[in-house]
């Protein structure tokens, strides 16, 4: 082997982040320019670079507006940034949804409006429906992030409490014809389930929105009941003639991602493995699952032969419990690395691709065969850090955070377990 295990897990990373960044992905995608106006709006963590990729290869006139999270800003000259908070949305994000739903307004058949999406958008654009305030969709926000719900459930709430979201937003654009270019964050890249889909039809109702509050025991306002109880806050259905003209496009996803970082291993020497781009499910109980199929690989080389790296996608959740801070990467990595409990030659990196686990602006962790070890020796008991939903202190103190800034990209969770050849230990 010619690099670390450690240099190689991070060159994979930075390869499926390169793999999805705007300026790489959005020129193939540009539509034709129309007769009448090109309007451009947008939401998400990549929605600031997607924009700055549409200025970059249109010749032709253009306005805008899109919303990106904090430290995700781009400069353009053209289309009007604005920053926000995410996960839990703020004033400004309200501000600019109310901004973009006046700039669609009065648009005609001839006027063309691009639309620039990519995962954190929900929390980006958290314009409520009448009847509720900013802090009614902040209270929600809060309690679906620690609910343990997956990202397609807390997304299905979301859009049944939202003036922009579950098609809304498109909706407003009518009559002009609306392209959305999507960089897909969420398993099975459901445009519906990102961003809460502004721009696409939207099959759920209330009732699946209240079931959902109700399986997972979160309390909400009553103003909030009221809609759901009352489908007062139904969304926009497929079929609606509204929406006759809207296309949508996937330009970036979470294979695309493993694919580069597979090549990158290939090169390395290593077979590579994808297991799937949309794993999800508690993120402890996937760090022992997956902890069982290294170890099956390292010991009796089944299903692959070593040297190999298991890769794979999704979006992981925590059920917090305790009073750590939560991160799907981290709590991912810290059950795996109890689960191999030092085993010899298996390093793993788990982080999200848009630099931001969980809440924190810290995108993953590295692990190696002394983790836990090392841990021990600082007096640091790794399965009560777990118990304790504490990952990212754990790394924090052992130094094995990943921390790359803005990537200005997001196509969810990347995983990848290098399982090296016996004979070889790193």
């Amino acid at each position: 082997m010619t690099q670390s295990p450690r240099d190689l897990l991070r060159r994979m990373f930075d390869a499926a982040v390169a793999a999805a960044q705007p300026a790489h992905c959005v020129p193939a995608h540009l539509p034709a320019a129309p007769k009448g106006r090109l309007i451009v709006i947008g939401a998400g963590k990549a929605s600031a670079a997607m924009a700055r990729a549409v200025e970059d290869n249109w010749s032709g006139e253009l306005s805008g507006l899109v919303v990106t999270r904090y430290g995700y800003n781009v400069a353009c000259a053209r289309v009007t940034i604005v920053e926000a908070a995410h996960p839990v949305p703020d004033a400004a994000g309200l501000n600019a949804a109310r901004r973009m739903m006046d700039l669609v307004s009065g648009l005609s058949a001839d006027d063309l409006v691009l639309c620039l999406i990519s995962g954190g958008g929900s929390a980006l654009l958290p314009l409520p429906l009448d009847g509720l305030t900013l802090e009614d969709k902040q209270d929600v926000s809060r309690a679906l992030l620690k609910s343990g719900a997956t990202i397609s459930e807390m997304n299905c709430v979301r859009r049944h409490l939202s003036a922009v979201k579950g098609g809304r937003l498109a909706a407003a654009c009518h009559p002009a014809r609306v392209v959305t270019l999507l960089i897909s964050d969420v398993p099975g890249d459901n445009p519906m389930d990102i961003a809460s889909g502004p721009t696409v039809a939207d099959p759920t109702t209330c009732a699946d929105a209240l079931a959902i509050i109700r399986r997972y025991g979160i309390v909400v306002s009553d103003k909030v009941l009221d809609i759901l109880e009352g489908g007062l806050g139904e969304s926009i259905k497929p079929g609606d003639p509204r929406l006759a003209k809207t296309e949508t496009r996937i330009i970036a996803a979470p294979q695309i991602a493993l694919e580069a970082a597979a090549r990158l291993a290939q090169d390395a020497g290593f077979a590579a493995h994808i297991l799937g781009d949309s794993i999800e499910g508690e993120a402890k109980d996937v760090g022992t699952v997956m902890a069982n199929v290294a170890l099956q690989v390292a010991k009796r080389g089944q299903p692959f032969t070593p040297p190999c790296v298991l890769l794979s996608g999704g979006e992981a959740t925590v059920t917090v419990r305790g009073q750590g801070r939560g991160g799907p990467n981290v709590e991912f990595l810290l059950s795996l690395a109890v689960a191999l409990n030092g085993q010899p030659g298996i390093h793993a990196i788990a982080g999200d691709t848009d630099g931001v686990d969980g809440m924190e602006d810290i995108a993953g962790a590295i692990i190696t065969p002394n983790t836990l070890s090392r841990a021990w020796v600082m007096g640091i008991k790794p399965k009560d850090s777990l118990a304790a939903n504490d990952a990212h202190r754990f790394f924090q103190a052992l130094g094995d955070c990943v921390v790359t800034g803005p990537t200005l990209t997001n196509v969810n969770d990347f995983r990848a377990i290098l399982i090296a050849d016996k004979d070889s230990s790193p």
